[in-house]
């Protein structure tokens, strides 16, 4: 990674420490956010700066893009300052959120206009797997591009794996946020009916770990249960907008997702509740208001 010029814009939970991993490694990061405080934190680690989208593209090989939804990731490509502006013949720009997938191809198709390559390669493993570089990333590109991108996702993370042409990663992500979601529902319901029940959930959870109901989400989002740990690694509005997001990819195939449907309710829920900003962990409010 040493001398690679990369780009990172959006320093939020995950995008900060993943900006700061890439610099780690050896590349030369320029960086910019909506907010400065995040970009003047890594300005003292002697991290580049930029006061626009197209800035950073200009600067940089590649442009890393980690913002929250669809809108930001459209205000962040295009306009006078964004992305599009900034980029020229054989550069890469990377969204490692998780956004819709019709535009995600669209945005492909535009980039390919332009003599660039864009590459949807969302992760998964929270700020946890973020802060450690050993998140989950789920590629959709040109093979030919790959070679390029993947020493940067291996500064990122661990398990990562080439799902096919642009658009297929986010496809993948939108089926892991529909499981995860619904994992997570399920670890707060069973976790709440055992307190009901005049039974440690603590201890519940524990038993859990060693049988068929372990998962990664009983394990660090049910520890948060019972903790009441609910400070948002994750936070539930994200969650709540991958639901819609993955009830739309379902019926623009023209599939009826029943558990899926019902899961939305809980994380409607915390919105209508004002729990937007808790951690995902938090569903078990929900499900305790029932």
């Amino acid at each position: 990674m040493t001398g690679t010029k990369i780009g990172f814009i959006g320093l939020g939970l995950m995008g900060k420490p993943m900006a700061r991993n890439l610099f780690g490694a050896g590349a030369s990061v320029t960086v910019t956010s909506r907010s400065p405080g995040p970009a003047d934190e890594l300005a003292a680690l002697g991290i580049n700066t930029a006061a626009t989208p197209r800035e950073v593209a200009a600067a940089s090989d590649i442009t890393v893009i980690m913002v929250t939804d669809t809108p930001s990731v459209d205000k962040v490509l295009h306009g006078d300052d964004g992305v599009f502006a900034g980029l020229s013949a054989g550069k890469i720009v990377i969204d490692m959120g998780t956004t819709k997938v019709r535009e995600t191809r669209g945005w492909g198709e535009e980039a390919r206009a332009l003599g660039a390559h864009y590459v949807d390669a969302p992760v998964s493993g929270g700020t946890v797997g973020a802060e450690a570089g050993n998140l989950t990333i789920m590629i959709g590109a040109d093979e030919d591009v790959l070679p390029r991108v993947i020493p940067v996702f291996e500064v990122l993370g661990q398990n990562i794996t080439h799902i096919g042409d642009v658009g297929a990663g986010q496809v993948t992500k939108t089926a892991n946020q529909a499981i995860v979601g619904m994992t997570l529902a399920a670890v707060a319901e069973g976790l709440t009916l055992a307190e009901r029940a005049g039974v440690d959930p603590a201890k519940v959870r524990q038993a859990l770990l060693g049988g068929f109901a372990e998962s990664r989400v009983l394990d660090l989002h049910g520890g948060r249960m019972v903790e009441r740990a609910f400070e948002p690694h994750g936070r539930a509005s994200v969650h709540h907008k991958d639901i819609l997001q993955a009830l739309e990819l379902a019926e623009q195939v023209g599939i009826d997702l029943v558990s899926l449907n019902t899961n939305l309710e809980l994380w409607q829920k915390m919105m209508d509740r004002g729990w937007a900003d808790l951690d995902q962990a938090g569903i078990i409010r929900a499900v305790e208001e029932d």
